[in-house]
């Protein structure tokens, strides 16, 4: 069925491509347009606006306003959910950008946001809910009446060190005053008193990362951890026997029947009851996990299938571990995922568009699928952490 509606464009709509790519959306899926007004910022930081006139699919609107075109104001519709898990059909699929809906004659902003998931309205409220949570008889948001999304846009001069997070991934990018920037919206968000999730991958004990982790956290940088069983395991290992699944920190050899000590590790802390209370016994003394029971920064591991043990402390529902970071996701301001990719792109997933976020991977592979799979404000650096992650605690001291 072709329809026609009049959209409009605002902001940034040249600077960021939005124009461009919403008139090759609709060439490309066969629509037909006029631009009935376009008025153009005369200045770097003036908004532009256009208002066209399209006809098209219902498939090309569900493009556009993704794309952040303003579709005509109309009251958000709703059907009930048919059962526990059960969507109606034509449901809302979100995205990560900030998004609104005209209900009962008010826009009103959709909280709790992330992508691929749905809206409910709960009274007045309109809320985010993965599918997993939505129950029979919830009313949930169908089409594109009521909606709208504010597309991200980047002035032409870009304000801090993520103005230019679009650009491409590639090794050969200037690191070290990507540090020294880094650093600077690092310490600004700080002093703000934001809060910033760190993403850490195993390669992170075995390299030595981690002391600059530490670091991190004794500086206030860190407001709360995501990670696997494999990491908090090696970092408990690593401080009790000097190794990670078996090798020696200081000289990189394996060690005979060291493959065990990462095992004895989860053992010592079963035995304890938890990371917790094994810090309380003066049985772990050091290390991340050890700092974080120290200042109190809560520690998400999520559990997969090939854990060993697992600690206690694993989330072994993968479904509940995400429902924990969703807790801390909504509140970040900044998110650093470090040697991460499985836990880096489900929390890229969970993040609103609007949180900064540095994905850090010595992998270009790594960078360019967290972006691919939607994380389009990340910015990405291909390095090793382990080199990163001292200099930048070194840029920050300097700017204590």
């Amino acid at each position: 069925m072709e329809i026609s509606e009049e959209i409009e464009l605002k902001g940034h709509i040249i600077d960021s491509m939005i124009l461009p790519r919403v008139l090759d959306t609709i060439m490309d899926m066969r629509g037909d347009f006029e631009i009935l007004q376009l008025d153009v910022g005369k200045t770097k930081v003036d908004e532009s606006y256009c208002r066209i006139r399209v006809k098209g699919s219902l498939e090309l609107f569900d493009e556009l306003e993704r794309l952040g075109a303003l579709l005509p104001r109309k009251e958000v519709k709703t059907m009930p959910a048919l059962a526990d898990k059960v969507l109606p059909d034509n449901f809302y699929g979100t995205t990560h950008h900030p998004t609104h809906v005209y209900l009962n004659g008010d826009w009103r902003s959709v909280e709790n946001l992330e992508m691929d998931c749905t809206i409910v309205i709960e009274g007045d409220k309109a809320i985010c809910k993965r599918q997993g949570l939505v129950r029979k008889g919830d009313l949930v948001v169908i089409g594109l009446d009521g909606i709208k999304v504010d597309a991200p846009q980047r002035p032409r001069e870009p304000q801090d060190i993520f103005g230019f997070m679009s650009s491409d991934v590639s090794p050969e990018k200037p690191i070290i005053s990507y540090i020294g920037d880094l650093a600077k919206e690092m310490k600004k968000l700080r002093d703000k008193k934001g809060f910033s999730i760190h993403v850490v991958g195993t390669a992170m004990a075995h390299t030595g990362a981690d002391k600059a982790l530490v670091d991190l956290i004794r500086m206030g940088y860190v407001q709360a951890i995501f990670t696997g069983n494999g990491f908090a395991a090696m970092d408990i290992e690593k401080q009790l026997f000097g190794t990670t699944l078996g090798m020696d920190k200081r000289t990189g050899r394996i060690l005979k029947r060291g493959y065990k000590s990462h095992l004895v590790a989860i053992n010592e802390i079963s035995k304890a009851g938890n990371i917790r209370k094994a810090v309380d016994k003066g049985i772990l003394k050091s290390g991340v996990m050890y700092e974080c029971v120290k200042h109190n920064i809560p520690v998400i591991i999520g559990g997969s299938l090939r854990d060993d043990g697992p600690l206690p402390d694993t989330i072994t529902d993968v479904m509940e571990a995400q429902d924990e970071m969703r807790k801390y996701a909504q509140k970040a301001d900044i998110c650093m995922i470090y040697a991460s990719m499985l836990h880096g792109i489900a929390t890229g997933n969970m993040l609103p568009s609007r949180v900064k976020t540095v994905i850090i991977d010595i992998n270009p592979y790594v960078v360019t699928r967290l972006q691919d799979r939607g994380t389009t404000q990340a910015l990405g650096l291909v390095t090793d952490p382990a080199v990163l992650l001292p200099q930048l605690v070194e840029e920050l001291k300097k700017l204590e």
